[in-house]
């Protein structure tokens, strides 16, 4: 059997190396930073090698420190390698401001920054440097409100765990944290009721019964969940049929508690009942960012 060739990139700071060691620890034979010009080499050799069969699959780290060595060169081998198939190419990132807090908290030296350039100088280069890995990955996580635990969870379900198909994560958000910057699809429920304005609801979620039946009573609510169920389901039936991996279907009300998570629980329930790989994220309740 053939190891699986999984490609880690992105921003320094968003989670690269956090990733690798979970890899590593999963059964993946690992690799941090390897040159793009050995990449075809090493491939070859790893992937023609029975002794690699023992392995998971092979997880090699590419980061801006390599491609910045002969910048034109290094690109042209990447984008041959990339292209290839039998790979996967997972991009982590995070918005500027969450990298430089990070950067900031470690005290760790961005490894593009220099006496010639700032902190924000160097991410904003890193990321340029970057977009065409980015352009190509097959999975992109932003981990800019992701906990360790979260990342850890998003690594395992999407790519360990991930079953045949194409793999869908439902995910609620609050409008006022921002949009999350990995979803594929962005849907907006701020038209409809808000059950915050219930004084009995406020402290609930979409997760809870009055709630679900505040919302299962309004008739636009109703309306807006079929309009969106029979979207989402044509789309994903026609991506289940090519070889697209993933899929990020986001649903944002104002404060990320009541509409989103109701809708987000009850397209995530009705999907499950046709496809396997579908996970359900709520990324601004509380117990999520616990976790």
């Amino acid at each position: 059997m053939t190891p699986q060739l999984i490609f880690i990139s992105g921003s320094s700071g968003a989670g690269k190396s956090s990733a690798l060691r979970l890899l590593e620890d999963e059964g993946y034979y690992c690799v941090d930073n390897l040159p793009p010009r050995l990449l075809t080499q090493f491939s070859d050799e790893i992937l023609g090698h029975p002794a690699y069969e023992r392995f998971r699959g092979i997880a090699i780290c590419i980061d801006a420190r390599a491609i910045g060595v002969n910048e034109e060169e290094q690109s042209e081998t990447l984008e041959k390698i990339l292209s290839s198939r039998d790979r996967l190419i997972v991009f982590l990132d995070a918005q500027p401001h969450t990298l430089l807090k990070r950067f900031s908290e470690t005290r760790r030296r961005h490894p593009l920054a220099g006496s010639n350039n700032s902190l924000p100088e160097a991410i904003a280069r890193e990321r340029k440097q970057l977009e065409f890995i980015a352009a190509k990955a097959d999975l992109f996580i932003d981990t800019s409100d992701l906990t360790p635990r979260a990342l850890r969870d998003s690594i395992i379900n999407r790519i360990i765990e991930r079953r045949e198909g194409v793999s869908i994560l439902i995910e609620s958000f609050a409008f006022k944290r921002g949009v999350p910057t990995d979803a594929d699809f962005v849907f907006d429920a701020r038209a409809l009721p808000n059950p915050y304005w219930d004084t009995s609801l406020r402290g609930m979620t979409g997760l809870d019964a009055p709630v679900a039946q505040f919302l299962d009573n309004d008739e636009r609510t109703g309306r807006f969940y079929e309009r969106l169920y029979e979207f989402v389901i044509g789309v994903l039936r026609d991506f289940d049929q090519t070889d697209r991996s993933y899929m990020t279907i986001a649903i944002g009300c104002t404060g990320g508690q009541h509409r989103s998570v109701y809708l987000s629980q009850k397209l995530f329930t009705a999907l499950a009942n046709e496809f396997d790989g579908i996970q359900i994220r709520h990324r601004d309740l509380p117990e999520a960012q616990k976790s």
